[in-house]
Parts: structure tokens; sequence; C-alpha cells
């Protein structure tokens, strides 16, 4: 059966995106920019490091795999028993790199030349596992190596810190990369398994922009994807028991100075919902505490927070929740002032002029970054993994975003009954590890 073929329209830009559902189940998304030099590729599959619980047809009970499986398994894979993945690559004169995300694992490359070479030796080795006992083994102390590191980041830590606190209950608050303990129970076999059962075509999208052309990235899927059917499985769905109140976790670490994270914890979403209260939240956010806001102002004026103060939204399949952070000599205090400024907002309103500022600079950032491939290919994916929404969405959703709609989301999204302050003190402070 042929693959079917549509064209999506970004209808604010004009910019097109070629969908291909190839016969195998794999989704190619390519926009073709021939005035660019420049072409990138990205191998996506839905599985990150939070998909450790599954149970096949048939099982009775679920299968949980060790934390970090999925970030062993991409490592693993540029292991090729004849020759090294990456140095293929660089003949081709093609840069190579892989991550591994709590959602998701994505394999990609750049280059200005071969790029039809390149992109075959991608779809290969993603395809084609090979692990032995002696290199499964091998691989542990680089890992390990690389979660020593962590261990030593502070943002890292201030981050893991706050999951810790707002999502016990899911794996979400665990590294991507595992444990020291988690990886020492890998196996061979239990790799082999993950591969089967979510490196499947129907479970894949290949992302390809700038300098390419949608026909021939067809017909080399034609030639090398794999068809075969899928392993049917249901994955664990995570009880939510969201901690109530707010919950106060410190640890001291070797920093210069109090590092800290907010996080107000909410429902989680799906699909394009889950897009437009990501794009909302962060809109909100900016507006509550941007660099442009009053109270941001004051903070820094007051010496509360300094110009490493920032917002961000974290949503996934099973999370969601708005983050602000920094660094500050008094965190509770940072947290009280935006604690007491979501309520005026709540009673007041939303500033209309600033609102629609922080509106058309999201989507003159969002229009700007489809004219980069590697921006785009990411666009492409990221809507793929989020429940396979369109290409372009971001751009419609965010048009339609009003200030009357901020209320609704102070309600919904900054939940000061759900709310977690993690904080990373100088060690030269003296004070236990606490949680309140």
């Amino acid at each position: 059966m042929p693959a079917e073929i549509t064209r999506l329209t970004d209808p604010c830009t004009g910019d097109v995106c070629i969908r291909m559902l190839h016969d195998s189940g794999l989704e190619i998304r390519v926009m073709e920019m021939p005035e660019f030099s420049t072409s990138y590729a990205q191998f996506g599959i839905r599985f990150g490091s939070v998909h450790r619980a599954f149970r096949c047809t048939g099982d009775a009970d679920f299968t949980e795999m060790p934390a970090g499986i999925a970030h062993y398994l991409e490592h693993k894979l540029f292991e090729n028993p004849e020759s090294s993945i990456s140095a293929a690559f660089s003949s081709l004169g093609a840069r190579d790199n892989a991550y591994t995300d709590f959602d998701r694992t994505v394999y990609y490359f750049q280059t200005q030349q071969h790029f039809y070479e390149a992109l075959a030796l991608l779809l290969e080795f993603v395809q084609q596992p090979y692990f032995t006992k002696e290199s499964v083994e091998k691989e542990r102390s680089i890992i390990a190596q690389e979660l020593r590191e962590c261990l030593d980041d502070p943002a890292d830590q201030v981050f893991f810190q706050l999951l810790g606190g707002l999502y016990p209950e899911h794996p979400v608050h665990t590294d991507v990369l595992g444990t020291e303990e988690s990886i020492m129970q890998i196996t061979p076999e239990m790799l082999y398994t993950c591969h089967d059962l979510f490196y499947h075509p129907q479970n894949m999208v290949l992302c390809c922009a700038g300098n390419v052309q949608a026909e021939k990235i067809l017909r080399l899927a034609d030639r090398l994807i794999q068809k075969r059917a899928p392993v049917p499985a249901e994955l664990f769905r995570y009880p939510a028991q969201p901690p109530t109140g707010r919950l106060i976790r410190k640890k001291r670490m070797p920093v210069g100075k109090t590092q800290f994270s907010v996080g107000f914890r909410s429902r989680p979403e799906s699909g394009i919902t889950r897009l437009r209260e990501s794009l909302l939240a962060s809109l909100t956010a900016e507006l509550l505490t941007g660099s442009s806001s009053p109270l941001y102002q004051k903070m820094l004026a007051d010496g509360l927070i300094n110009d490493t103060f920032s917002t961000d939204c974290f949503a996934g399949s099973g999370w969601f929740t708005v983050l602000a952070e920094g660094e500050s000599d008094d965190p509770e205090a940072v947290l009280d002032a935006l604690c007491g400024e979501i309520e005026r907002v709540k009673h007041e309103g939303a500033d209309r002029a600033l609102f629609d500022t922080l509106k058309r600079a999201a989507y003159g950032d969002t229009v700007i970054g489809m004219n980069h491939p590697e921006a785009v290919c990411t666009a492409m994916l990221d809507s793929f993994i989020w429940d396979g929404i369109p290409p372009f969405a971001r751009t419609e959703v965010l048009s339609q975003l009003t200030a009357d709609d901020v209320r609704g989301c102070l309600e919904t999204r900054f939940c000061t009954d759900s709310i977690c302050l993690s904080v990373i003190e100088p060690e030269s402070l003296g004070k236990e590890e606490s949680e309140l």
C-alpha cells in the first residue's frame, strides 16, 4: 500500500509540512526549505525515562524495567560490531548525536552534504540493535560517571529535588539516567525487550527539514524501514497522589549562592489541550514575574532575586508544573511575593497591554524559529510526541489566547495547595537537609 501523503499548511505563515504515513506505520514529517544549505533529521521514539512499566497482551502482571533503561538503550545503539556509528557520520561530513528525555528518545544529525547517505545510516543503526553481555557491562562505568556529574550539578539537584516533592508517586522524579543502583540491573535481554516493544515504526517519527526532498526521503524509507507487527502492550498508569499544602525541601552543596526552584503542580493534559495550557501558563508566569513585570522589578530592586530568575512550564503525559527558579538569599520570601502577586492578579485582573506584548513576542519567536531547519524538526517532533497534534498548532493556539484567559489559568495552574519549594544552600550555612 503506498504512503498516505497530506500537506499541512500553517494558516498564519503559509509554511507547509508534508506528512507521509508510511505503510510500515512510521510517520514522516518533512519541510522542504531549498534556500538553506544545511539539512537536519531527527528520528524520534515515544520511549523515555518514565516508560518503565508495561504489560504485554496475555500477561497478568506489569513488568517494570530499571530506571534509566531508555537512556542506556540510546547509548548502546551507537555501538556496532564492525565500525563506529559516529565515525561513519563524520566520514559523510555529518554531525550526529542523540538524547533521552522523560517522554522520548531522539537520534539526529545535521549536514551540508551527503544528506541521504547520512539519513540511510540513521535509519539503519536505530533499527538494528547489537548488545552483548560484555558491551552492556562496559557501559555501566560510563553512565555511572554521567550520574556522578549530575549529582555534582546544583541545577540538576534543585530540579529533581523539586520533582521528588511534587511527584513522589511518578517516575518523572527520577533522573533520566537512572541511579547507580538501577543501571547495575540492566541486561542485554532487557534492552532487546525494550527495543522490540518501543522501537516500532508505529511508535516512531522521522522529521527532516532543510535542503531536502520529501519524495527521496520516502523512497529511502521504502527501502530501509522494517515492516513488522507491533507488540501489543499497555503502559502502567501511575496513580495521581498530589501533595497538599506548601512543601519545602532543602539540601546543602558547595555553591556560592542559594539556588531555588518553585513548582506549582496541577492536572496533566493531553493533545492540543496540553499545548494550549502550556502556552497559557508560560505567558501567565511571564506576566507575573517576567523582566517587564512590576513584581520582577521590585524583587530585583530589593535584592531578593538577580538576573538568573526565570520561569518555565514543565508538562508531559502525567505531569504539569509551572516553574520559577533562580538564586536568592531568601527563597521563601520570593515564594511569598509570588503567591501574593498571584492573588492580586486574580482579584484585579491581568494587565492587558503587557499580556498582548508578551503574546506578540511569543508568536514572533515561534515564527522566526520556523526559519531554521533544526527548530523546524524539533517543532514537528514535539507535536508528534504530544499525541500527534498538527505541527503548526502552536501559532494557531497562541493567536487565540487572550488576557481574559489568565484568571482561569491562575485558578487551575498556580495552585497554592500543591506547591513545592526546592532549595540548594551553600554548605557554609551549616543547615541540615530538611523537609517541612
